[in-house]
């Protein structure tokens, strides 16, 4: 795996592309100089980890012929206070909407989490990760 990061200005801001050259957005904050043109990079972490996550969910959610209409994922995470500020705890809330049993949904988080995310595998090292759903 390949990524390339090109500087857009003189401060923070960035433009990072991988295998689809696909352009993400990466800045610093306002406090450091940075003009908010992008994601953080510690939230890059978060949506890698919701987005590694997802994909493992509706894979498994296929297979198992489950009908999802819609799909929203909400992480909040708490930092270490020193440096490096490591995550400590992420809580992620998975919000699916259609006709899906319950126990299937746990099963295909549950999988997710402890067998499939590379993500999720990485961040168990520092952090504790656990998780909430609702089906509407």
């Amino acid at each position: 795996m390949k990524i390339e990061l090109n500087r857009i200005n003189k401060d923070f801001h960035f433009q990072g592309t991988g295998a689809t050259k696909i352009a993400v957005n990466i800045d610093g904050s306002s406090e450091i100089g940075g003009k908010d043109a992008g994601a953080r990079p510690m939230e890059l972490v978060l949506m890698g980890l919701g987005s590694c996550s997802a994909i493992d969910i509706v894979q498994i959610l296929k297979k198992q012929k489950q009908t999802l209409l819609d799909f929203k994922i909400k992480i909040e995470a708490e930092r270490e206070n020193k440096i490096p500020a490591v995550f400590k705890t992420i809580h992620v809330n998975f919000h699916f909407t259609g006709e899906l049993d319950k126990n299937k949904v746990e099963k295909a988080i549950e999988l997710s989490f402890n067998k499939y995310c590379s993500v999720t595998a990485m961040l168990n090292k520092t952090a504790k990760i656990n998780y909430s759903f609702s089906i509407n």
